[in-house]
């Protein structure tokens, strides 16, 4: 379905503005009343429910985590125009400040979209490991890594 075509090629854009710390790009299809949750009690966990918020948590973990990198192996897409549900699963990885580079994490994001936009995103991870990788770089002088989530 061409359409299905155009949202994983989004999709798959978006990831590489993470990797690249494209936030502008990253966010521009995002609604302004999206609705972010990403596990765990620690320092980019939690939910955020709107645009600004969300830019805020994207540049925190792009501090936090500065050579992460994210690899895409599936994207499944559901729905129209009107009510699109995107399921990706994807590969994390990145070195640690420590130089430890075991960091790997495996999850899967639920994006729902409407008409192009993005307005809900639920990422489900091993937030153990998120933790763990925050706990190092907190314990190599990186202070934000246990700071509180970023919430609204």
């Amino acid at each position: 379905m061409l359409y299905s075509y155009f949202v994983k090629k989004l999709v798959r854009q978006s990831f590489d503005h993470v990797n690249h710390h494209r936030w502008e790009a990253l966010l521009k299809p995002v609604a302004p009343h999206v609705h972010h949750r990403f596990a765990g009690a620690h320092a980019i966990g939690g939910e955020r429910r709107d645009k600004e918020a969300l830019r805020r948590w994207v540049e925190r973990l792009g501090r936090l985590l500065p050579n992460l990198q994210i690899k895409v192996n599936d994207i499944w897409v559901k729905g129209w125009p009107w009510q699109t549900t995107v399921f990706v699963q994807w590969d994390a990885t990145a070195t640690l400040l420590n130089g430890d580079a075991s960091y790997f994490n495996r999850g899967v994001h639920v994006i729902t979209m409407r008409w192009g936009k993005v307005y809900a995103l639920d990422v489900f991870e091993d937030s153990q490991e998120v933790a763990r990788g925050l706990a190092a770089q907190a314990a190599a002088g990186l202070h934000e890594a246990v700071a509180e989530p970023i919430v609204s």
